[in-house]
């Protein structure tokens, strides 16, 4: 099925987040596709996420700020590539950066990270808009089971239902920017018409907070 955008969307820098494995970067490229927009994604390569995953002492700390340093460098680019494009669509939000690091860093790792963060996080674009997707401990580790590779298997339960929490409690308390959340368990970005119906959620969304938790294409099909 394929339909037409009806109406505007004024957002111009849109941000899509949620935990690993909660198709995130999928959902950014099929709003590219649909509303427009230049597709900015997370750098996932980092040369010392092998050490971290094999719990090397230090990895994380040097693992985070190579995470940091990437992101800031993308995003600090948007300040000019923002005069020549109508719509920036990221797959991922800075501030998400401090989440991982408030699960893995030493308490003297973090007073560092934080000065660090600080400077930089004071020279980035802000998104107009944000959209959070919402799984759940027992959805995540279903798709890790499913999904998961390499050195992703290393993750431990403890670990999944830590990020889970963090990432629910962030946004919870998140008031930078308008945000959409949704409640993205049943979530099926195949069908079309749920893409769709996800937009019309962005178009309606004005400021403050709006939750959103997509009608299942099986109970769709119920009804007919």
């Amino acid at each position: 099925m394929t339909m037409k955008l009806s109406g505007e969307i004024s957002f111009r820098h849109l941000a899509i987040e949620g935990v690993f494995k909660s198709h995130k970067t999928l959902l950014a490229h099929l709003l590219a596709q649909k509303i427009g927009g230049q597709l900015v994604l997370d750098q996932t390569d980092n040369p010392y996420l092998r050490d971290f995953y094999n719990e090397k002492e230090g990895a994380a700390f040097l693992t985070q700020l190579v995470f940091l340093a990437n992101r800031y460098h993308q995003q600090s680019r948007l300040l000019q590539r923002d005069l020549f494009v109508d719509r920036i669509i990221c797959d991922y939000l800075l501030e998400k950066d401090k989440i991982y690091a408030y699960q893995t860093l030493t308490d003297d790792e973090l007073r560092v990270y934080e000065r660090i963060y600080s400077i930089l996080a004071e020279r980035i674009p802000r998104p107009d808009l944000v959209v959070y997707l919402q799984i759940s401990v027992k959805t995540l580790m279903k798709r890790m089971d499913k999904e998961g590779e390499g050195l992703e298997k290393k993750i431990s339960d403890k670990y999944l239902e830590d990020i889970v929490e963090a990432y629910d409690y962030f946004f919870f308390n998140y008031k930078a920017a308008p945000l959409l959340v949704i409640k993205a368990d049943d979530l099926d970005l195949s069908q079309e018409d749920q893409v769709w119906d996800l937009i019309d959620q962005i178009k309606q969304l004005n400021k403050g907070t709006l939750y959103y938790v997509p009608e299942s294409f099986q109970a769709k099909k119920s009804k007919k």
